[in-house]
């Protein structure tokens, strides 16, 4: 037996070889393994991606195997086994589990078996987020909450009715005069993502270690013997459907969840009826880009269709409803090993660790390094080389290591230490000040490290926003031999750029001679390093060297940077602690270099967004020759060092704070920003008691919902347009 890349095995014939029988017991231990871990313990010994992985390939080797597939084996079955801590209690109906599909091709095959067995017969889809939490099943009697279990293993699950009564949303009398005398109801118990956030940073400020993710957080809390520790933790729940039922009559999933609603129950805002699988796919590809926006977190949604008498024509297999499936998105958490610790110094010369791993799939790309912040986070994390450790990739976020997975720790793991020299230009490292967490390089000017990150944060977005001057471009401007073998025998290049202040200066001539060290392969094989032409073609005989196409759009687009806005020239500065935010409103005050320059830190620090620590910074930085020099060529080659007064916009957003959720079909995420700072209005990332606005696009999220709790106002689209042309007066 062999496998594919992703995994899948192939199997030739019928026979069950020995090596087959020995993965299937291979698969099938590891898999009761994690169950046993996950659903008995409240731990991840692997991420749901490796899981689901290795039970597709087990289901595969018993279809092609039929006599090997055990009526125990973990595709038949449901959850863990009940523990010691809590009395067992037997559902009065078993909790199934869900089959998943991970593309649009696995559920165009589910939707036309559905269409098949259904002929016919008109129905709809209930479509719902799938709430990473913990499943709960809820007895209500004569509208009286009686008992809470877990799932379990579907049959048997644990008495945590006690702790589930310290839940706020969950209540304790169901709010009807005519209440069933039976019901059972499902949900999800989770950890808001808002609350996990919050009690980690009282973790971190306590010098304890961090939660690892909000599912075992919350599996945990709730599982806890003394329910006042339960009551301590801001769980919440949502219900989902009902299984046993006395005295209820329904003949819809999106009818339960009406009555459900009207009986006080908490159920998720994010359901949809939607008639086809187009509407469908569309709900999936809006919620994958908008899961962050969620007041839980989600790996995925889930497809029901919604008619009973549909679902009951359909029905079920051992572990699963064949009604429903759920949908998995990209794993943004997955266990990968740690192979080595290595350093990065950054543009503030920063001394950053950083996990190099083995390479694993996580959120839809390949991931090899993950940043590990600072060596105090290594020894709180108690990350080792050599541990398999939990890796988090969510959306466009820089990869980090959560943590080890301690029940796979080897005795061969090795501690990190934090090296005394910087790696790049020898210079002594250490913290600044006592106490920081944080250790630097002192040698800002001649670092070669600190001048690569530095040119090429001042090409980002946030910054000049020069698309060609990327990392390679960086390293073969101000560091040619960076990648240099140490037997390389070749004359050491001068790099074309000893400081950033000659970054606007640079001609085509000047970058005639620039060469890079890279690595090719041929025929499959890595040949070893060799010098190559990086911003000229090679040239022959027919055709001299020429500048690449690539070089031409880079000193066209440095022209144009030359016109940004101040605030993006001050972010271009790589000045300490002043960001977009800090840097937009130091412009707004100010207007100019040389006004920012001038100013006292007291009159720096009034500047609404700044605060006496970047004032300080600021003033730092002007005192240095170098940074001086680098404003004063900068302005010789003509990039503007101040804005032009805009007396066109109103300030009719002046003093006011807006928080914008969600998408709006007029302006981009930047847009929204440079409109309400333009008109003196400041851009929050939060709802609060002091938000004066929160303005509510196409899938708002929690954002919304928090707004409405604390009575701040909400506005439309069109409202949003009006408060900026005509300021709260226009509101009415």
């Amino acid at each position: 037996m062999t496998s594919t890349d992703e995994g899948e095995p192939v199997v030739a014939g019928e026979a069950a070889t020995t090596e087959v029988q020995q993965r299937v017991a291979e698969l099938t231990a590891r898999l009761e393994e994690a169950r046993l871990a996950y659903y008995d313990r409240d731990e991840s010994i692997m991420s749901d991606a490796e899981y689901d992985r290795l039970e597709r390939e087990l289901r595969a080797l018993e279809e092609a195997h039929p006599q090997l597939r055990r009526p125990d084996s973990p595709t038949r079955t449901v959850g863990g086994v009940v523990g010691a801590s809590f009395a067992p209690v037997e559902h009065l109906q078993r909790m199934l589990s869900l089959d998943n599909a991970f593309t649009a091709e696995e559920m165009a095959e589910w939707d036309a078996r559905v269409r098949r067995e259904l002929g016919e017969q008109s129905f709809s889809y209930l479509t719902e987020l799938k709430i990473d939490g913990l499943a709960v099943a809820l007895v209500y009697e004569d509208g009286e909450l009686v008992r809470a279990a877990t799932r379990g293993d579907g049959r048997v699950g644990e008495d945590i009715t006690a702790n589930v009564r310290t839940l706020a949303s969950v209540p304790q009398r169901l709010a009807t005069d005519d209440p069933p005398a039976l019901v059972e109801v499902r949900g999800e118990v989770f950890y808001p993502v808002a609350e996990f956030e919050l009690l980690n940073e009282a973790q971190a400020a306590a010098g304890k270690p961090p939660y690892a993710n909000p599912r075992n957080t919350a599996a945990g809390s709730l599982r806890q013997k003394d329910p006042a520790v339960t009551a301590s933790r801001k769980l919440a729940m949502y219900v989902h459907g009902i299984g046993a039922r006395q005295g209820v009559t329904v003949r819809s999933q999106s009818e339960i969840y009406a009555l459900l609603a009207g009986w006080g129950l908490p159920t998720s805002p994010h359901t949809e009826v939607l008639s086809d699988l187009d509407a469908v796919n569309r709900y999936i590809k809006r919620w994958g880009e908008h899961r962050h926006d969620v007041e839980h977190e989600i790996d995925g949604v889930v497809v029901k269709v919604d008619e009973f008498a549909a679902q009951g024509q359909l029905g079920s297999t051992s572990r699963a409803p064949r009604w429903a499936i759920a949908f998995k998105y990209p794993p943004e958490e997955v266990t990968t090993k740690l192979l080595h610790i290595d350093v990065n110094v950054g543009r503030t010369g920063r001394v950053t660790p950083y996990a190099v791993m083995e390479p694993v799939t996580v959120a839809g790309s390949t991931v090899e390094l993950a940043t590990l912040h600072n060596a105090f986070e290594v020894k709180r994390k108690d990350v080792r080389i050599g541990d398999t450790v939990v890796l988090r990739k969510a959306g466009d976020v820089i990869p980090e290591v959560l943590g080890p997975v301690l029940a796979l720790r080897t005795d061969d793991v090795r501690e990190f230490v934090m090296p005394t020299e910087c790696p790049s230009c020898g210079s002594p490292v250490g913290p600044v000040r006592e106490g920081d967490k944080d250790w630097r390089c002192p040698n800002a000017q001649h670092c070669p490290a600190q001048l690569r990150e530095r040119v090429f944060a001042l090409a980002g977005r946030g910054a000049f926003d020069i698309e060609a001057l990327g990392w390679e471009a960086s390293i073969a401007l101000v560091d040619p031999e960076h990648g240099r073998p140490a037997d390389a025998t070749e004359p050491r290049q001068t790099p074309v750029l000893t400081s950033e202040a000659g970054l606007f200066d640079l001609t085509v001539d000047d970058l005639a001679d620039v060469r890079v060290w890279r690595r090719r392969k041929r025929g499959g094989v890595e040949q070893p390093p060799a010098l190559e032409p990086f911003f000229y073609t090679a040239g022959n005989a027919k055709n001299p060297p020429a500048p690449r196409a690539t070089t031409v759009t880079l000193l066209e687009e440095l022209e144009k940077a030359k016109s940004q806005p101040l605030w993006r020239v001050l972010v271009a500065l790589s000045i300490r602690h002043v960001g977009p935010t800090a840097a937009r409103a130091l412009a707004q005050a100010f207007g100019s270099v040389e006004a920012i320059r001038a100013a006292s830190t007291d009159e720096l620090a009034g500047t609404d967004g700044v605060g006496r620590i970047i004032a300080e910074s600021v003033q730092e930085w002007f005192t240095v020759d170098w940074h001086r020099e680098i404003v004063e060529r900068w302005a010789a080659a003509g990039v503007r060092m101040a804005d032009e007064v805009d007396t066109a916009t109103e300030k009719t957003l002046e003093g006011l704070t807006l928080v914008v959720t969600g998408s709006l079909e007029g302006f981009t995420r930047d847009e929204i920003k440079e409109a309400i700072l333009s008109r003196g209005g400041k851009a929050s990332g939060s709802v609060s008691k002091k938000t004066d606005y929160v303005v509510v696009g196409e899938n708002a999220g929690s954002k919304e919902a928090k707004a409405r709790e604390l009575g701040r106002p909400v506005l439309t689209e069109e409202q949003f347009v009006v408060l900026l042309e005509q300021g709260p007066a226009g509101l009415g």
